[in-house]
């Protein structure tokens, strides 16, 4: 598996790009199926349907989503809505998946979180060694994002 990064990224979007040796199918199963999901993120009601609403069990609250493109194998985009507790404002952003199949038969995913980095930039080193932990890259090339801040890389 390999990580790059988007040159050019704007400062209120967390990008990550991945080559894995799995099929696209298998991807978008780990993407959609709630205990597949689950897994790697957090527990879900997900159903894969444009416009269809489902939650993450947060660790605090409720992660509250929305369904707003689902192309099976391609495409998966959804809202984001974090309500915190006391601590003011929801946390509103949109998540995209972009699968393609390689030519070795594996698949190229692109993640962009949309609105995410401006809002919780002290997470953003998080959120980095989240994706490397779900994604198995434990050891391995560290997956950057293009808008990471030096500093929060040399925590990393």
């Amino acid at each position: 598996m390999n990580a790059g990064n988007q040159s050019e990224a704007t400062p209120d979007v967390l990008e990550f790009e991945y080559d894995l040796a799995e099929p696209p199918e298998k991807v978008w199963r780990a993407l959609t199926v709630p205990e597949l999901l689950a897994a790697w993120m957090m527990p879900n009601d997900i159903k894969p349907e444009t416009g269809s609403r489902f939650a993450f069990a947060g660790p605090d609250t409720a992660i509250e989503c929305e369904i707003l493109d689902a192309e099976p194998e391609r495409l998966l985009r959804y809202s984001w809505r974090e309500q915190p507790g006391d601590a003011g404002d929801p946390f509103d952003s949109v998540v995209t998946f972009t699968l393609a199949r390689t030519v070795s038969g594996g698949t190229h995913l692109r993640i962009v979180h949309d609105g995410f980095a401006g809002k919780a930039m002290p997470a953003v080193a998080m959120a980095g060694a989240g994706c490397r932990l779900s994604l198995g890259l434990q050891g391995r090339a560290k997956p950057v994002a293009a808008n990471i801040p030096n500093t929060l890389l040399l925590a990393a």
